[in-house]
């Protein structure tokens, strides 16, 4: 075959002529070769050949279809994905750019002042400043981040770990202020607000700190001043900074990480009425979180001012003489009460050693902190109301009213006082070697005779006292064994033992023998010295038990309104007059011919009880005294107890009439 027959087809020894394949297109009239398989080709059938008669396109209709119904996807997903965002959300999107370029800064309120019964002012507000941070401003980079911490670990004189474990602590609070180093000088703040002013999220937080006025003769002189009331420091208590687990408390209800918060005494009791209502400054920032411009600002309201039942005069000069009694006997610890029986009002409360509690406003140095730990005295600790000690005698007064009230006796009821009694072969003893003789209740109270209480408690040969079952309820009556609810923290119960307690944490049956220390308070009874005050109250004022109180009023510093808390009372009449009577004619005649006759000549009649509590075999017992007057119409108690202190008459007594001799003249002259 000839190049002109083979210009415009090609056929194969298996095809028969008529299946010859006509050329068409690109290769009509130009052939090059190779570019067919013709081996493929001539396994093809004629049909396959003529159907397919082009080499087109590979796009089909249904994948059009795909295509376009992909695209208009896309379109509806984007356009409804644009309106979420600019619709929907679009409010909390501005809301958050807003954020960027402003920021809300809480103002705190002016937190209320205190104040004695009198008005004369025991803590005040003064400014401090420290250095803060907010970490949503730091970098974002790791290293630049590291950078900014140790440069703030030079400036603040924290070391960089201890910066990063506040970070840790506050993590999750990262839009609010975390306080690095507190309680700087205005000058020192200055310094560094210029010095760092390049620093991302440093800046110096404006407030207040605490100054307790300790020093009533000085107020400038109150670090050195000799006159400081430490002992005041457990009724004011003082503010220190929220913990982790506080601030997760109070976060939602507007604490911050901040902020500061009552930890003792009035301060943490009446935390939310000395807070105040914060408000709200709103201000514009840059990049670096630097203020540079206030937009608007909402005014705090400021916390109510604290008006005490205490009055300062008393409780300056009840401290004065404890710590001189103490010094005399070579002692360290001891608690003094005045409350006014008529109202359950704290006149004074006297615990020591005391404490400065300066140093803890604006954050304590931590040596200073540990010293106050190891101190073995607990100068942190009220004793007044939470340390918890055998009444001895002191007790003797409810028993006696217990044993009135049931009929166990009568006011002339006597037991023969031959110096103890005998239950088989054991003794139990009088303080008198050889007894009183012949003693009736009024004389058992005057001279503290330990075998009546034995007879009138336990019972005696054929005589039915009145049981544990009874005393404890009785005592429960007069307030022991539970918290008298006084408005300070740290209240502690008490203790009021029973058969079933012996039994149970002991191991032990319950003897008349434990009856009789009971009755005399020994044994395993425990008490406070404030409900040893309270029992007297009640005795003095003929019956009706009183809630202790340390506030008596608040006042709004804006309106100047002021609101007067009334007397609650806790129960009354649950032992008679008449009972109550005998009860403090005995006591009166303990300082007219008993043991507390040192009280004697004095310009005030005064009726009290002595106490002796052993609770070691190898230390000192404490001594105890308690008291009211005028005997006709009480005006204040005092309760006395000096730890370790050997006899209550020796020891305790002196204190009370100490104070008495100053009390009249400062109340009646």
């Amino acid at each position: 075959m000839n190049e002109a027959n083979t210009k415009n087809i090609f056929f194969t020894p298996d095809l028969e002529e008529e299946s010859l394949v006509d050329l068409k297109g690109k290769y009509k009239n130009n052939w090059v070769e190779g570019s067919f398989d013709l081996k493929n080709l001539s396994g093809m059938k004629p049909e396959g050949l003529k159907k397919n008669k082009y080499l087109g396109s590979s796009l089909t209709e249904t994948r059009i279809f795909l295509f376009t119904l992909f695209l208009l996807l896309f379109f509806f997903g984007l356009l409804g994905r644009v309106f979420y965002l600019q619709i929907i959300k679009g409010s909390d999107y501005r809301s958050m750019a807003e954020d960027n370029r402003q920021r809300i800064i809480p103002i705190a309120s002016e937190r209320g002042l205190i104040y004695d019964r009198n008005l004369v002012q025991l803590a005040k507000n003064i400014p401090n400043f420290s250095i803060a941070l907010m970490p949503q401003y730091l970098p974002r980079d790791k290293e630049k981040r590291e950078l900014v911490i140790d440069r703030l670990a030079d400036i603040t004189g924290e070391s960089s770990n201890e910066i990063k474990d506040i970070f840790n602590r506050y993590g999750s609070y990262s839009h609010e202020s975390i306080i690095i180093r507190e309680d700087i000088d205005y000058e020192t703040a200055l310094k560094i607000l210029i010095k760092n002013s390049d620093l991302p999220g440093i800046h110096i937080k404006r407030g207040s700190k605490r100054l307790y006025l300790n020093d009533f003769d000085n107020y400038d002189l109150y670090y050195t001043s000799s006159s400081r009331a430490t002992s005041l420091a457990h009724i004011l208590g003082y503010q220190g900074k929220l913990s982790p687990q506080e601030l997760e408390e109070l976060y939602d209800n507007g604490y911050l990480p901040s902020d500061y918060i009552g930890k003792t005494g009035v301060e943490k009791t009446y935390e939310s009425v000395l807070r105040g209502i914060y408000g709200r400054e709103r201000v514009e920032v840059d990049a670096w979180g630097k203020e540079r411009s206030e937009i608007s600002q909402e005014a705090p309201i400021p916390g109510s001012h604290l008006i005490l039942s205490i009055d300062i005069e008393v409780q300056k000069k009840l401290e004065q003489i404890l710590k001189s009694t103490l010094t005399e006997n070579e002692k360290t610890r001891a608690s003094a009460i005045a409350l006014d029986p008529r109202s359950g009002e704290i006149i004074a409360l006297v615990s020591l050693p005391g404490f400065d509690n300066n140093d803890f406003s604006g954050g304590i140095d931590v040596s200073k902190y540990q010293q106050y730990l190891k101190n073995e005295d607990k100068p942190l600790f009220n004793r007044a109301i939470a340390g918890t000690y055998p009444s001895g005698s002191t007790i003797k007064p409810a028993i006696a009213a217990a044993a009135l009230q049931e009929g166990i006796i009568n006011s002339v009821t006597s037991f023969l006082s031959t110096g103890g009694i005998n239950v088989g072969p054991w003794f139990f003893p009088d303080w008198l070697s050889g007894g009183h003789g012949s003693t009736n209740v009024r004389k058992s109270l005057a001279w503290s005779v330990n075998t009546f209480y034995y007879y009138i408690g336990g019972g005696y040969k054929d005589f039915a006292g009145l049981g544990v079952k009874r005393i404890k309820e009785y005592l429960s009556l007069f307030g022991f064994g539970t918290k008298l609810g006084i408005d300070l923290p740290g209240e502690e119960p008490g203790f009021l033992p029973s058969k079933e307690w012996k039994e149970e944490k002991k191991g032990e049956r319950w003897y008349v023998g434990d009856t009789y220390n009971l009755s005399i308070g020994q044994g395993d009874l425990l008490v406070t010295p404030l409900q040893i005050a309270n029992m007297t109250a009640t005795v003095a004022n003929g019956g009706t038990l009183y809630k202790p109180r340390i506030v008596r009023a608040t006042t709004n510093p804006l309106t100047k309104e002021t609101k007067y808390t009334h007397p609650e009372v806790i129960r009354d009449t649950f032992i008679s007059e008449e009972n109550i009577n005998t009860i403090r004619w005995g006591m009166k005649d303990c300082v007219d011919h008993g043991t507390c006759q040192i009280l004697k000549g004095l310009p005030i009649s005064i009726a009290g009880k002595t106490g002796t509590a052993q609770w070691s075999n190898s230390a000192d017992t404490h001594a105890w005294f308690t008291s009211f007057a005028p005997f006709y119409n009480p005006e204040i108690v005092i309760t006395v107890l000096i730890e370790e202190g050997g006899e209550g008459g020796i020891v305790a007594i002196p204190v009370a009439r100490e104070f008495y001799q100053w009390w009249y003249e400062y109340r009646y002259q």
